[in-house]
């Protein structure tokens, strides 16, 4: 019997396959850790915070992350216009706040009256709302809304001292 040939086309699938852990964890979006940090990024940037208010077992937040908020997150463009970080509710997942105190993800969103998830927020450097809201999902135009949302923060940050 003559042995397994591994050709070119095998081992590339292989080593694919291999890679596809790095790949999905490439495409997570960022979690929350200092907000004070992301301030200071923002600010130098002179862009929005996107806060995406997620929770593990919705799943409409993970139809909002993987079709809408993963691939802003991934478009290289979007970086000079947009930082996204991710909160989740009931997550005592340890976060500095904007002024740099300790919290955690829920205490945060919390102190934020967030109830609803999804739940997206933009806002300045210092915490405060850009634009409205967008609670929940819509199928339709719900890329459009927050792409205006982005627009509308951007055109905010640039007017106001």
């Amino acid at each position: 019997m003559k042995p397994l040939n591994f050709g070119r086309l095998t081992r590339w699938i292989l080593a694919w396959l291999l890679a596809l852990p790095a790949v999905a964890a490439a495409a997570d979006l960022a979690l929350a850790a200092s907000f004070a940090a992301d301030a200071a990024a923002a600010r130098n940037a002179n862009i929005p915070i996107l806060v995406f208010f997620s929770r593990a077992d919705c799943p409409w937040c993970k139809i909002a992350r993987r079709d809408y908020l993963q691939p802003l997150a991934q478009d290289p463009a979007a970086a000079s216009r947009v930082l996204i970080r991710e909160v989740v509710l009931r997550d005592a997942r340890p976060l500095a706040d904007f002024d740099g105190r300790s919290t955690t993800h829920a205490d945060f969103a919390q102190a934020r009256a967030v109830r609803m998830v999804p739940t997206l927020e933009f806002l300045d450097a210092k915490g405060r709302r850009l634009a409205d809201p967008i609670v929940g999902v819509g199928a339709d135009f719900y890329g459009a809304i927050i792409e205006r949302a982005i627009d509308e923060s951007l055109a905010k940050l640039r007017t106001d001292p």
